[in-house]
């Protein structure tokens, strides 16, 4: 049988099943990517699997957006190889949210019944799942606004919608709360808290200290398109083993 999760938004929604994953886990060797004479990425060794939270840390420049656009099947590689799963090529179960929404002319509702038609999801079906995720991001009453009209943390909240929508076993987030004041970046971050105690996996981008220690089970610091440490987040923040992290972290304090 297989496992159940249960939301973590204290609502007293019911246990949701998650059959095993599809997609997961994604498995990259000596990933590089180079464009022009610029190394954006360079020998990365990583595996994503079910039910983590990972937070890819590093200075600006480090390679954070990049590493999770190969995640995501966005770009490609320029060497080595990335496995979703049991499959070579990106399955459709996993979804992106990036720092600036890229969202269409159209109402909320709109917005996410676009993504579900291309996800071959229509009818009634559609109508259930766009209900139920704006009612998740607090957005219901906004269903019929415009998309482009809605202040910053609504409109984040909004592609979070769009993207729990589809039911992804990975949910990729680069940077989502970067342009976003204090109250509007709590509440993405317990967006985020409840995708995945429903069973998303998290890969998260951020240079966001305390973001990372409040989210992440572990940790990717990359530095200058290598993966400097890989830790969990608790060893990582107390005792960093790679000098690179050491400096991060100290002149991120400072």
């Amino acid at each position: 049988m297989p496992p159940r999760t249960r939301r973590g938004n204290g609502r007293g929604r019911a246990l949701v099943d998650r059959a095993t994953p599809e997609g997961l886990p994604i498995a990259c060797t000596d990933i590089g990517v180079t464009r022009g004479a610029t190394r954006l990425l360079a020998g990365i060794n990583a595996t994503f699997a079910a039910g983590a939270r990972t937070v890819v840390l590093g200075a600006n420049g480090a390679g954070k957006s990049t590493l999770l656009r190969v995640l995501h099947g966005l770009v490609a590689p320029t060497s080595g190889t990335i496995c979703w799963g049991r499959c070579d090529a990106r399955p459709r179960s996993q979804a992106m949210v990036f720092q600036r929404p890229v969202l269409l002319r159209r109402s909320a509702a709109a917005n996410i019944r676009y993504a579900l038609d291309l996800a071959g999801i229509r009818g009634a079906a559609a109508d259930a799942r766009i209900d139920e995720a704006l009612a998740e991001v607090g957005l219901r009453a906004l269903a019929e606004r415009p998309a482009r009209v809605l202040s910053g943390g609504e409109q984040q909240r909004l592609a979070l919608a769009r993207a729990w929508a589809l039911r992804p076993e990975v949910l990729f987030l680069d940077e989502p709360t970067a342009s976003l004041d204090p109250a509007a970046t709590r509440a993405v971050e317990a967006i985020i808290g409840d995708i995945h105690a429903r069973g998303t996996a998290i890969v998260m981008a951020t240079h966001n200290l305390a973001q990372a220690k409040r989210l992440a089970d572990d940790i990717i610091f990359l530095h200058e398109g290598r993966l400097a440490e890989r830790a969990s987040s608790p060893g990582f923040f107390l005792q960093p083993a790679s000098a690179e992290a050491r400096t991060f972290l100290e002149g991120e304090r400072l």
